[in-house]
């Protein structure tokens, strides 16, 4: 049986970790390094890496961490790429192949694409045939409107497309897209579950891998999204920064109630 996967969620503003709410608040929770060789330890399945910075320059604005204060994004991939042993999703103000092909050469396993694609669809079929389906990840931002229909967002979550999801969906995955990561807006930072009919929606036509983001606030909620829908994968961010061994222990419930998942382990890395 194929393994359903776990992977946690990295979003970078400005140099720092955060934690987001509802794509508009922000609190920040650390460096971008230490957590990248820890969640390798915990033994994640993979990672997604996210620049969610208006602008290009990174500083932690902190000279008494004992590490090198890169302020590019790339110069941060490369270094967390180092000491991380598991794939590592990038994404963020990717608007050329270039773009794509510089992440890749500095440790990124996988792109994300998100704005730019849905400004220039074609660009994905493009970034597809020059780095193949596998390497390329649609990330579908999802809220619902006044009138409780789902819309995809773009802008940061701000502006309303003409998108339904199940729309979007269907459209990025014949352009080539090999992944579609889903977020719900509505639950994101709310620990209240994923949004399992919205996951369902996409999955019901999806013939592509679909990870589920937004909402997780215990483990039973991935359990939940892994009995109740299709998804190959469920990813958070704020719930795995608050505990010790988070992954590991994540994996572990998911293992020990039967779900298909690796099993857990913690890696002794040098």
């Amino acid at each position: 049986m194929k393994k359903k996967r776990l992977i946690p969620v990295l979003l970078l503003k400005d140099g720092w970790l955060v934690q987001s709410k509802s794509f508009s608040k922000y609190q920040n929770l650390g460096n971008p390094y230490t957590a990248v060789k820890r969640l390798s330890e915990w033994a994640a399945d993979e990672l997604i890496y996210l620049d969610i910075s208006k602008g290009d320059a990174h500083d932690l604005r902190r000279d008494d961490l004992n590490i090198e204060n890169k302020s590019k994004f790339l110069d941060i991939i490369e270094e967390v790429s180092k000491v991380s042993f598991m794939p590592i999703t990038v994404g963020g103000r990717i608007r050329s192949l270039e773009d794509i092909e510089e992440r890749l050469r500095r440790g990124a396993d996988k792109i994300a694409l998100n704005t730019h694609a849905l400004a220039v669809p074609s660009f994905i079929e493009l970034a597809a045939k020059r780095f193949g389906s596998q390497c390329i990840v649609i990330g579908i931002d999802v809220k619902r409107d006044a009138s409780g229909v789902y819309r995809v967002m773009t802008g940061g979550g701000k502006a309303p497309t003409p998108y339904t999801p199940e729309e979007w969906a269907n459209r990025v995955e014949g352009l080539g897209a090999g992944e579609i990561l889903v977020s719900s807006i509505d639950r994101d930072g709310m620990k209240t579950g994923y949004d399992l009919e919205l996951l369902d929606r996409i999955c019901g036509n999806a013939r592509v891998p679909i990870i589920a983001l937004g909402g997780a606030g215990e483990w039973e909620h991935f359990e939940e999204a892994f009995n109740k829908t299709s998804v190959d994968a469920v990813a958070a961010a704020n719930i795995f920064h608050y505990v010790d061994q988070s992954v590991y222990l994540a994996k572990k419930y998911l293992y020990d109630n039967g779900l298909p998942v690796r099993k857990p382990f913690i890696a002794k890395l040098i």
